[in-house]
């Protein structure tokens, strides 16, 4: 029995989302639930129209990226959670691949390499993730950074029963946050060096048009986790 995947998509005000849901729809696994949040969208929701028979679309009162994505995984009905920015895009062979290397490796989350696209959705950089690393080598990138791309994640959805969800007082580093939790839990995160989504960098995304507030966010966080990740990184012969 295959397992089923749910495709999250927080929607605010993006004329992108016709690409992310395309890309939903065109997967080459077939047991996919697409789950669009419209977070109080004021703009663009009627591109949602034309695929009202093929996704389930969530409405809420505006709240941010986090309390979209959570209420989408509260919803939804399948085994694995995908989120996928409605500026992004998935490859077709991302969920078939990515399930695929989870079941072998026994894990409850997982990453993978990506492409930067542009607003034309014209590949700008391949292959853009991290090179494949040792696991401790990688664990110390976090004690500055986040090596994760969110929207190549996929996680097994009782994981979160475990960890928590996404904070929903971070409106921007909700992503670094979970990650430090499910590291600091005693899970695997394993990286899938395959590019498996589109990565769109343009003028009006979040990361751009915020960069400074992003940067004394995540700060914060670092600095909430920093002192727990060195002990483990010691513990595991760093």
């Amino acid at each position: 029995m295959s397992p089923r995947v749910s495709i999250v998509i927080p929607f605010y005000n993006c004329p992108y989302v016709p690409q992310a849901i395309q890309s939903a729809l065109n997967q080459t696994y077939h047991d996919v639930e697409i789950i669009v949040v419209n977070d109080g969208s004021s703009r663009h929701a009627e591109l949602l129209q034309p695929y009202l028979p093929y996704i389930n679309v969530l409405g809420k009162s505006n709240g941010g990226t986090a309390s979209a994505l959570n209420h989408g995984i509260r919803h939804a009905s399948g085994e694995y959670v995908v989120w996928l920015s409605s500026d992004d895009c998935l490859y077709p062979d991302k969920i078939r691949h990515q399930l695929a290397f989870m079941q072998r490796e026994n894990v409850l989350v997982s990453h993978t390499n990506f492409h930067y696209i542009n607003e034309h959705s014209a590949a700008t950089k391949l292959n853009a993730g991290p090179a494949p690393m040792a696991d401790l080598d990688w664990l110390r990138l976090f004690v500055n950074g986040n090596p994760v791309n969110g929207c190549t994640v996929m996680i097994r959805k009782d994981l979160f029963s475990g960890v928590g969800l996404f904070d929903e007082l971070l409106p921007y580093t909700h992503d670094l946050d979970l990650w430090l939790r499910i590291l600091l839990n005693g899970h695997r995160f394993p990286y899938l060096n395959e590019p498996h989504t589109a990565y769109r960098w343009h003028g009006g995304m979040g990361s751009v048009r915020h960069a400074d507030v992003i940067g004394r966010e995540a700060s914060m966080v670092w600095s909430r986790y920093r002192e727990p990740l060195l002990q483990r990184i010691a513990v595991l012969g760093g």
